[in-house]
């Protein structure tokens, strides 16, 4: 039986979330076409007859411009020296750009086995460009690493990924129950549910100046009674969350509760309010009260 950790890196939007969601068969981490979505790492747990994968998904790689893009960063350098194998998720519909080659040089100077996955192949019509963008990528490394081509949106080849995933990893037990295939807590994935649909539905600088804390979850036989506090830098974002008549919160907390209720089974009550903290993006303090301190 083989069993491991497998970090997911790439720079923002490439699918490394879209890909774990695909590979579990369920939503564990929240993903959208923003970038920044994804501000921990997660771990996604897949179990077979042949082993276990703990995946750990991380924040895209970018230049910080902020505590926040720093601890972004951090999140992602801290979880490659802890694998078993490392994937390099690339958008294969795109030659590599700066932003790879700094992922190559910076942080994947590493012993630890890499698999190249080009994602986004689908969108490619031509073969050749296919191999010429993969060429972009293989040289970024003075080794000969494994390539795989997959889309993580229709699961086409990921299969073929794991197949390769299983050969590069070590003899070893469970890691985990079998029947776990996350370690966030309820609380964990209401914020980031509720994080999700104020991406979805905001645009400009909004999705990235907002933070989400659970201020009260109570569990009941019959229904889940959540409080929620969205908070950003500005008293103008403010405005804009809360909408006309307050009808964006309310599209915001109607989308959250009734994703929350498919997940929960049961009736969900979710209370929402926005409040200012003005550039907490800046501060060490409220990056650690919202939850963005490192875990190691």
């Amino acid at each position: 039986m083989k069993s491991g950790f497998v970090t997911i890196i790439g720079r923002p939007n490439v699918g490394k979330s879209t890909l774990l969601n695909q590979i579990l068969g369920q939503k564990i981490v929240i993903a959208t076409d923003k970038a920044q979505t994804t501000r921990k790492r997660i771990k996604g747990i897949y179990t077979t007859k042949e082993g276990q994968i703990v995946f750990v998904d991380t924040p895209g790689v970018h230049k910080p411009l902020n505590k926040l893009g720093e601890f972004l960063l951090d999140e992602a350098k801290i979880a490659v020296p802890d694998g078993d194998l490392i994937l390099f998720l690339v958008d294969g519909s795109d030659p590599a750009g700066k932003g790879d080659k700094w992922i190559a040089e910076n942080i994947l100077k590493t012993e630890i086995p890499i698999i190249i996955v080009m994602n986004k192949v689908d969108k490619i019509k031509k073969l050749q460009k296919i191999d010429e963008n993969l060429m972009t990528y293989k040289l970024l490394f003075n080794k000969n690493l494994p390539v795989v081509k997959i889309s993580a949106k229709t699961g086409r080849n990921t299969d073929t990924l794991l197949k390769n995933i299983f050969k590069l990893l070590p003899e070893g037990e469970l890691l985990y129950p079998e029947d776990v295939v996350t370690e966030e807590t309820m609380r964990d994935v209401t914020e980031e549910i509720i994080r999700e649909k104020i991406l979805t539905n905001t645009s400009d600088e909004i999705p990235h100046s907002v933070a989400v804390m659970i201020d009260k979850y109570s569990e009941e036989e019959n229904i889940d009674k959540i409080y929620a506090t969205i908070f950003c830098e500005h008293k103008s974002q403010k405005g804009i969350l809360i909408g006309k008549g307050g009808s964006l919160l309310k599209k915001i907390g109607t989308e959250a509760r009734l994703e929350l209720e498919k997940i929960t089974e049961k009736k969900v009550f979710l209370s929402l309010e926005v409040k200012v903290e003005k550039d907490w993006r800046k501060k060490e303090k409220a990056l650690k009260n919202f939850g963005y301190k490192q875990e190691k």
